[in-house]
């Protein structure tokens, strides 16, 4: 059935959906009619609204959310009526958006996010027609604030008997409006509740008030106190507030709706997606939100009918108001949603990246635009990538350096760190990676994170920290290194000794051995050279490749590889041997001898690859729980909807989901207390796969601190560096630009080096200063100001702009010291890391190949005591009993030779370690760890389910 049809969608509804931002009808004599643009944002409170918000998401998609929203004095009939035009403005849409149901002071986060700061309803029924009224005598109202990241604002009853201990509370009289913070209020909150007085006092009154601001339980002593109390005829206690009791939990019910509106149940807890038919529609009662799911060949009767029968069973309930509804065509199911069932299976079709810059390309031009080409946004670099590179290799639970002559090259079976010194606005900026190889060994990849991160915490430049894992690199990775040779093998010691205990060959390349070299990158600057198992199978169209056998060097040049491809080809050959004298051979020319150096010619992906598009980003704030005795903490996350750097609050930590890659933003006053804490944070947030990306635990992991944000973030944002500088918490902060006296939160200048300074040292670090001043990250503008570290509430620095000077010393250029110590885990593990917001020691600077770990006394920095932050594990921990071992091709779905009177519900507890950590990625326990529905997906993706 075509629900899009135009026969069924009212005359207002025409053309819905065609631009981007906000359309909002409102139900007025039966009917609905367009809000104008300067009306958005006020609702009154007898009316019923139907609100559209379009968004072009980076794949050139648009995605649309409808929500109607109900006044507390709507009738029901005008309820009725937006809930239905809801349906038919969905039809019209394709039946592809998501449609909620708003009540007036339950609003959700999604739907408050477009009306920032905050909603605040009038009183009475829309009018189309009425003009301008003439303002009737200033009436002094209380409204009371809920919220820390959205505020819903209630008018309540102007008492002190409304007023409480828990809420913010905003008194507008006509000249005046106080804010008064309940003691058990956050700062968030109170932060928040600062931008609706803001709005208040720009909206209501022109500009022209004065704000003050009232802290509970402060003294009638304090004249703005006694003013504000005055308004309720003197001062008096506030009661305690009463106990909250928590909500009930509500056992998980699917529920079949039919025809006529009855519900059967079908369903309970453990639901599966099986459950749901095409031709049905049903009612997910949630704990907190309950979903209607409409089948895709549902009449628009039959969906009218059901989400009528879903809000008459909230009524006979008597759920709470802040239940919220959510409806969903099938193909449209949010995160949320999926996360009910068990088996939901992973069905999104990729968004290719040259589709989405071609519909994004043809909108332009709709607009009237001359568009030929989009620039690729993601290939140009976000700083300057001519500064200075140091590598070290963690070998037996130390920091090996690595030669100057060997920086290019990485081996899968090793763990490295990086550091990179650039300049930004005349200052040195760092930038350490922690390079996880392929087959390196745990014992390995945990010195990497603890050395690494310890390294960072003791650095005053407050430096930004990267956890990637080979072929998960970023692009700017690359870019850094401009030319990497990534080899097979590994040179450490605890390779070469799980290689001798497993008694399996050593990989690790030399120039007798045969060798399988994949070429990519964008130029000169920025190319690469992978080893590939030497097989055929390792072979794709879209590459050239280099293969080493028997003293012949082969060229080997895919049919869909380019000129550009070509010359990458080229000067990767000039870079390993320009001696090699090579043998040029295109796809489909190959003699016998290349397909016996590759064990024989067999099938290989002869498809262009295409660029998967960057998905859109997401903001998340964690809340995450301490470890308590043998109890792990948890970590939990909530989305903010629309979001902006002022979302960015110093007290919390926040992730920047961007899909192929998280950001992890610490803020100056959260608690997390190091690097490795945060590492820890982003590694639990890879685990939940919130929004069911099916997100690799190998995702690459940035950790930012406030104040230090560097380009390749702050681009998420229309940033604003002035906001950048400021100390104090989050209503400290806010009240300052309120009253016009951000200069009293301001941060003194900072006084650190110019990167071509005579006091810093070969390896770019500043020498021991008398005064503990620190590098700061310069904002686009020249006067940057910098947090003083020892204040305890610290203070925000602007971003870099992403220019810099060129390289003052070329990699070729440098030699190693002979004298250059290694750094191990045992010195370092004698003191403790310093915290985010303490100040930092004055340091003795190591010699050129040593990165910065000591402090003034010389004593080393700990980095093993951080603590981590740990997801309980599934209640499905694997197989209570050891199994015996079979291969993979006879345990998987399908199997030519199948095992068996095995368990299927357990065909991947018969893998063998290896195996299983070669299809999987990871290692058993780290599998049954996992919540039970993201182990089900990579069961399926494997034939394993």
């Amino acid at each position: 059935m075509n629900m899009g049809s135009n026969k069924t969608v009212d005359s207002e509804l025409q053309g819905a959906g065609s631009k981007l931002g906000l359309e909002i009808w409102c139900v007025e004599n039966l009917q609905l009619v367009s809000v104008p643009q300067s009306s958005h944002g006020k609702f009154f409170s007898g009316s019923a609204y139907v609100v559209l918000h379009t968004a072009l998401l980076k794949s050139g998609a648009l995605q649309h959310d409808i929500h109607y929203w109900l006044g507390k004095d709507a009738n029901e009939v005008d309820s009725a009526l937006a809930s239905d035009k809801t349906l038919e403005l969905d039809a019209a849409l394709g039946s592809q958006s998501v449609q909620y149901k708003e009540v007036q002071g339950q609003e959700t986060g999604k739907f408050l996010s477009y009306f920032k700061p905050c909603i605040i309803p009038v009183e009475g029924v829309y009018s189309s027609g009425q003009g301008k009224v003439k303002s009737p005598a200033y009436e002094t109202r209380l409204l009371t604030c809920k919220g820390d990241r959205v505020v819903h604002v209630k008018e309540v009853p102007f008492s002190r008997s409304s007023l409480n201990h828990r809420d913010v509370f905003i008194l507008d009289t006509s000249t005046k409006i106080f804010q008064f913070s309940g003691c058990n209020s956050s700062i968030q909150e109170r932060a928040k509740a600062l931008e609706v007085v803001k709005y208040i006092k720009e909206h209501k009154h022109k500009g022209n008030c004065e704000v003050a601001t009232i802290e509970d339980g402060k003294f009638v002593g304090d004249a703005e106190v006694g003013e504000f109390w005055s308004f309720f005829g003197g001062y008096a206690p506030i009661p305690r507030d009463p106990p909250q009791q928590p909500p009930e939990a509500l056992a998980v019910k699917l529920f079949w709706i039919t025809l006529q509106g009855k519900f059967t149940q079908c369903g309970s807890s453990r639901l599966k997606r099986s459950m749901l038919e095409s031709n049905k529609c049903y009612m997910l009662d949630g704990e907190i939100q309950m979903f209607v799911w409409m089948g895709r060949i549902t009449s628009l009767t039959e969906r009218k009918t059901s989400i009528s029968a879903a809000e008459d069973f909230l009524r006979a309930q008597e759920r709470p108001v802040n239940t919220h509804v959510a409806f969903l065509t099938e193909g449209s199911e949010t995160a949320i949603f999926k996360s009910y069932f068990d088996d939901w299976p992973q069905t999104v079709a990729p968004k290719l990246y040259e589709e989405g810059r071609e519909k994004v390309a043809a909108m332009f031009k709709q607009k009237g635009y001359d568009v030929e080409e989009l620039p690729d946004e993601y290939d140009k670099p976000q700083i300057d990538c001519n500064g200075t590179l140091k590598v070290w290799r963690v070998n037996n639970g130390k920091l090996s350096p690595v030669p100057v002559v060997d920086q290019r090259k990485l081996y899968s079976g090793d763990c490295y760190t990086v550091q990179y010194i650039y300049s930004a606005d005349g200052r040195e900026e760092r930038l350490y990676y922690i390079w996880l190889g392929n087959k390196s060994c745990a014992e390995d990849r945990d010195d990497a994170v603890s050395l690494t991160s310890v390294i960072v915490d003791s650095t005053k430049a407050e430096p930004v920290l990267a956890r990637i894992v080979e072929n998960k690199e970023p692009s700017q990775f690359f870019m850094i290194f401009k030319t990497l040779i990534m080899f097979k093998g590994g040179m450490g010691s605890r390779y070469k000794s799980t290689v001798a205990e497993k008694g399996v060959g050593d990989e690790t390349y030399d120039d007798k051995k045969t060798a399988l070299f994949r070429i990519q990158g964008t130029n000169r600057e920025n190319m690469q050279a992978v080893q590939v198992d030497q097989v055929s199978r390792s072979l794709n169209s879209s590459y050239c490749y280099i293969l080493k056998a028997d003293g012949s060097i082969f060229a080997w040049l895919g049919n869909l590889s380019t000129t550009h491809d070509h010359d990458l080809l080229y000067g990767m050959l000039d870079l390993i041997n320009s001696t090699w004298q090579p043998i040029l051979v295109r796809e489909g020319s190959e003699p016998d001898v290349f397909w016996d150096a590759l064990g024989g010619k067999t099938e290989y992906p002869k498809e262009k690859e295409i660029k998967r598009f960057v998905e859109d980003p997401h903001l998340f704030v964690c809340t995450f729980t301490e470890d308590v005795g043998s109890q792990p903490g948890d970590l939990k996350v909530k989305e903010i909807f629309s979001y902006t750097q002022d979302d960015l609050t110093t007290e919390d930590v926040l992730i920047l989901d961007c899909y192929t890659e998280i950001f992890v933003w610490v803020g100056h006053n959260s608690a997390v207390k190091s690097m490795q804490q945060a590492l820890s944070i982003g590694l639990a947030f890879l685990k939940k796969d919130v929004l069911e990306e099916c997100l690799s635990m190998d995702t690459p992991i940035y950790v930012v601190k406030e104040g230090h944000e560097p380009p390749f973030f702050t681009n998420f944002f229309e940033w604003d560096a002035s906001k950048a500088n400021m100390l104090g918490n989050s209503f400290e902060r806010k009240l300052a630009i309120l009253k016009g006296q951000t200069q009293k939160l301001e941060a003194p200048l900072r006084n650190s080096p110019s990167v071509h300074s005579k006091e810093t040292t070969p390896t770019g670090l500043r020498r021991p200063s008398p005064t503990p001043n620190g590098l700061r990250r310069p904002s686009p503008t020249p006067n940057g100001l910098r947090r003083p570290s020892p204040t305890p509430n610290g203070s925000r620095r602007p971003s870099p702009a992403p220019n810099g000077l060129t390289r003052r010393q070329s990699l070729d250029s440098y030699t190693q010291r002979s004298t250059s110590p290694t750094i191990s885990k045992s010195e370092i593990s004698k003191v403790n890391p310093r915290r985010f917001s303490s100040p930092p020691v004055p340091r003795i600077i190591p010699s050129a190949s040593s990165p910065d770990l000591r402090g003034a006394d010389n004593k080393p920095v700990s980095g093993s005591s951080s603590a981590k932050v740990k997801i309980n594990p599934s209640k499905d921990s694997g197989p209570k009993q050891e199994l015996v071992n079979y291969p993979y091709d006879r345990v998987k779905v399908g199997s030519k030779d199948p095992v068996p009177d095995i368990d299927i519900t357990k065909r991947e507890a018969y893998l063998s370690e290896e195996e299983f950590q070669e299809k999987f990625a990871m290692s058993k326990t780290v599998f049954y760890q996992l919540p039970r529905w993201k182990q089900n997906k990579l069961k399926m993706s494997l034939f394993l389910f």
